[in-house]
């Protein structure tokens, strides 16, 4: 493949589903496979009228519903993981390397405002030359970040660079790195927030979390149906007996469940499926087969519908949700 046809392939596995990207990409050649993995993790983002673009060109998709897709290495790994199995290691240690050796590589993990504030007094003709080795998302985000004047000083000199020797690349690589070692050795992690409050009362005694949440919604019930839905995620299914998982399926349509699981792990699959009859699981399994592939972001609206019916089920007391997978003890 071309070097044009190798980063039209990474985005069309980007824009699919992991399972049925992971599908496509083990009919690949190993070189193949290799050079679209490192296009994959060298593209953090794609916008949705590249990835329309891309996926009306092979294979005439309907442009509408199309939305930005996402790579990076860790999109890379897991498709690598799942197209080759074991035989993953080698591959993926090429395409790390790979990575690793690219110019400004290291900037792949460097928050865009981060960079900003390191190369604003810059230069014009080097942040052009930094930006040139950046992904356009990457990019994006930082000329959106410069005064309007040097907006246009930057992207005119990115226009009109032509060839640059590799020791000025080398130079001005290994002075950046240098200025910002401080925030590339740094693990900045957010603190608070929804998710936070989430995983708290994942853990807290139930009487005490209704308490709070009914408080809460007094004042901000739209928190509170944030706070609850990450609090379960569709693949915390897994955790119910076999009797919850009959309740669920009792007040879930079948055809939920075949989009639902579309994106699902195959523990979850089997989970669902062997709580069925065997015509009942035949027939789900058709039917999810019929659907064919489809968009992550109708298979996430799905799994959030069930989810929510896995909440309203848990607090009429129907099912036990047991967040910290632990079997509940029972007293006589």
């Amino acid at each position: 493949m071309a070097g044009s046809d190798i980063h039209k392939a990474a985005v069309l596995l980007m824009s699919l589903p992991e399972d049925q990207a992971a599908q496509l990409m083990a009919k690949l050649e190993p070189a193949q496979v290799e050079a679209v993995s490192i296009e994959i993790a060298k593209t953090e983002h794609i916008t949705g009228e590249e990835q329309q673009q891309v996926i009306q060109e092979f294979i005439g998709a309907s442009p509408a519903g199309m939305i930005a897709g996402s790579g990076g290495m860790s999109v890379a790994k897991t498709l690598l993981e799942r197209a080759l199995g074991k035989n993953a290691t080698a591959t993926l240690d090429n395409v790390r390397q790979s990575i690793e050796a690219l110019p400004f590589g290291f900037l792949q993990k460097v928050d865009s405002q981060n960079l900003l504030t390191f190369i604003i007094d810059e230069h014009p003709q080097t942040i052009a030359l930094i930006l040139s080795h950046m992904s356009p998302a990457q990019a994006a985000a930082v000329i959106s970040g410069l005064p309007a004047d040097r907006q246009l000083s930057v992207v005119r000199r990115i226009a009109t660079m032509r060839q640059t020797s590799p020791e000025i690349i080398h130079e001005v690589e290994q002075g950046l790195e240098s200025r910002m070692s401080s925030v590339m050795s740094q693990q900045f992690k957010n603190a608070g927030g929804v998710e936070a409050v989430a995983e708290i009362l994942n853990v807290i005694d139930r009487a005490t979390e209704r308490t709070l949440l009914e408080n809460l919604a007094q004042e901000d019930p739209e928190l509170v149906e944030e706070i609850r839905r990450l609090m379960f995620v569709f693949d915390d299914i897994t955790k119910f007996s076999d009797r919850d998982i009959q309740t669920i399926l009792k007040n879930v349509e079948n055809s939920q469940w075949a989009m639902a699981l579309k994106g699902a792990s195959e523990e979850l699959k089997q989970k669902i499926l062997n709580n069925m009859s065997k015509r009942a699981a035949a027939m789900l399994v058709e039917e999810m087969e019929y659907l064919g592939p489809v968009r992550a972001s109708a298979v996430e609206q799905v799994q959030q519908q069930i989810v929510d019916v896995i909440r309203r089920l848990e607090d009429a007391g129907e099912i036990t949700i047991h967040a910290n997978q632990e079997e509940e003890r029972f007293v006589q």
